[in-house]
Parts: C-alpha cells; structure tokens; sequence
C-alpha cells in the first residue's frame, strides 16, 4: 500500500474498531507546537510553564486558575479555547465525531486552519488504501485553497499557498502569479498539471501539493471530484450516494441545493430565485455536480427522490476556498439519518 499525506499527522493518531480516528498524547502534542500556540517572545512566565508542562504531559488537567494566571488576556482566552478543544477531543469516540458536530453546530471560535488539519485528518482516513492519485489530487480542494486560472478555455487549479510562496520567491518578477500560471501551462515553476503521463509522480510529492489540476480540460480529474464526495460522505454520515458532473441544472422541479463555499452559495441563492446570472457570475462556478441517494428513505420528505445539486465557484480574486463542513450540515437528511 503506497503512503501519501504524511503531513496530515495521522500516524499520530489510532484508527479504532469502528472505522474512526482516535486522538492521541501525540496528536494533542503536535497541536501544541504549532506557531499559533507557541509562547511568543514577550509571553509571561506562566504561560511559558504551561505549555512546557504540556509538553511534557499533554494530558494533564489544567485548572481554570492556570489560565487565569496568564498575563495576557488574549493568551487566556486562546488557551481556554484549546484546552476545550483538546478535551472535546480526547472525549469523543473519534475525530470524524468532533468534526460532524462542528459541522452542525457551528465552529465556533475554532480557527479555520485546525478544522482545515481535522478535515485533512480525516480524508486521509478516509481514503486509506486509495490507489488513484487524480483522487488525492482532488481531494486537496476540500483542506486547500485554490488559485484557478483559465488557459486556452481550460480551467487550472493550483495549490494558492504554493503560488503565494513561488511569488515570493520570484519576487523581481514583474508579472503576478496568475500571469505567470497563463505563461507557463504546462509547469509553473515546480509545479506540474497532472495528466496521464505524469500522474504517478503524484505519490513522491503528494505533501508538496505541487501538482495543477485540470478541472476543464481532465474528465479524469472532473470524475475524481465526485469520487471525493461520495467518500467524504460515506465516511462521515455513513450514507451512500452517487454523484456526477453535469453541464447545467435542467431540472424545473429542483428542490435543494449545497454551495460548496460563500461564493457558490450566492450563485445558487440567486438561481434559486430565478434571477439571471450577470457581469461574468456564471463564469465563477468552477464545477456542477448532481448527487443522488443510493436510499432515499434517509432523505427529507421535502426533497424525496430528486436530486441535491452541488455548486462549487471561486471568488472575484480567483479563489477556490472549498468547505467540506457544508456537505455535512447541508444534506436534507430525514430527522432520523442525521442523528450523529
């Protein structure tokens, strides 16, 4: 079996008999050395005990009067808030549970990036034994932003964060990432578009996310998106479902609709008014796909056996900020199948 997504830090965790991740010291001690939870340079001596005992013991109790002690109030507030989040997650029967709930409840004051790292957690569990790489390449989208570019009509996704750092690092460049991305199709800088020649490369690098998806032009790629969400939800909710990419929505009788990000949640607002898509809107919507229930007793009687459709579109800047939460909270599920 091939290893892919190291970086997700699932080693750190321990897959339990039912299926899920379960957190670990190590898990909650790679939390801990994140930037955003290490002691900055002025920090107060009792927050520097406080993470070096956690250090040492991530499991330990921490009183409210630790926090207290904190001389900065913003420092209190942001360990209260993640020693609440280490407890909720060394008290749930998985990771995958944390997340659903999140996902229905709200997350919160939980900073995206540590839904972003359970969300790649658990996709990693999810496609455990996973052999084709056009479907981890697509799966990117749902833990990292994308920046999109059309090429001779062919839609491009790149890695954002990797072309913010290649911008950097070609800073006496005159021309901006996106142009750059437009000059150069086949490689932007290390980064390569994945196709049938080159694909299996995908294994070597798979945490450097250094390959440009072709969401316009790969049917491959296009069919790997819908493979992704039906793992997602199979996983999370334990409901099957099938879903394909169409061209537009044909159906009159449409009864319900997820925006996979803010963006696409509009456009489908606006379309389920009936209100016509100006100034270039429509050219935002970067994938259609209509998901159906392989049993819709699951469904809510409002929607029946009609499909869901599934909007996915990037923002004026040109990003593609996925929210894989939405897939969760969003199905019209009977009162009985979203009972977590």
């Amino acid at each position: 079996m091939r290893e892919f997504w190291v970086a997700s830090g699932h080693h750190l965790t321990r897959r339990a008999d039912h299926g899920g991740l379960v957190a670990t010291p190590e898990l909650i001690m790679a939390y801990l050395a994140r930037p955003e939870l290490m002691p900055p340079a002025d920090a107060c001596e009792a927050e520097r005990r406080l993470h070096a005992s956690l250090m040492t013991d991530p499991l330990r109790p921490v009183s409210s009067a630790d926090i207290a002690a904190l001389a900065d109030a913003d420092a209190r507030e942001n360990w209260s808030f993640m020693m609440n989040f280490r407890d909720r997650l060394l008290a749930a029967p998985s990771l995958e549970a944390v997340y659903v709930a999140l996902a229905r409840k709200g997350a919160g004051d939980l900073p995206p990036i540590f839904l972003s790292q359970l969300c790649h957690l658990i996709l990693r569990n999810a496609l455990e034994g996973c052999d084709d790489p056009y479907i981890l390449r697509a799966a990117e989208l749902f833990y990292r932003s994308q920046l999109a570019a059309v090429h001779e009509g062919t839609l491009l996704l790149a890695d954002a964060e990797v072309i913010e750092a290649e911008q950097h690092a070609e800073h006496d460049l005159h021309s901006s990432p996106l142009t750059a991305m437009l000059q150069r199709p086949k490689s932007f800088g290390e980064m390569d578009v994945m196709d049938d020649e080159n694909a299996w490369t995908y294994w070597s690098r798979s945490d450097a996310h250094a390959m440009v998806m072709n969401l316009g032009g790969n049917a491959k790629a296009r069919a790997a998106l819908c493979r992704v969400v039906e793992r997602w939800i199979a996983h999370l909710l334990g409901i099957a479902v099938s879903v394909e990419n169409i061209p537009t929505i044909e159906d009159r009788d449409w009864r319900w609709f997820i925006g996979l990000d803010s963006e696409a949640t509009r456009i489908g607002n606006a379309l389920w008014r009936g209100e016509r898509l100006e100034n270039g809107i429509a050219e935002r919507i970067v994938a259609l796909m209509r998901l159906t229930f392989d049993d819709t007793r699951v469904v809510d009687e409002r929607v029946g056996d009609k499909p869901v459709y599934l909007i996915l579109a990037m923002g004026a800047d040109k990003l593609v900020k996925l929210k894989p939460q939405n897939l969760v909270a969003g199905l019209p599920l009977a009162a009985a199948a979203s009972v977590t």
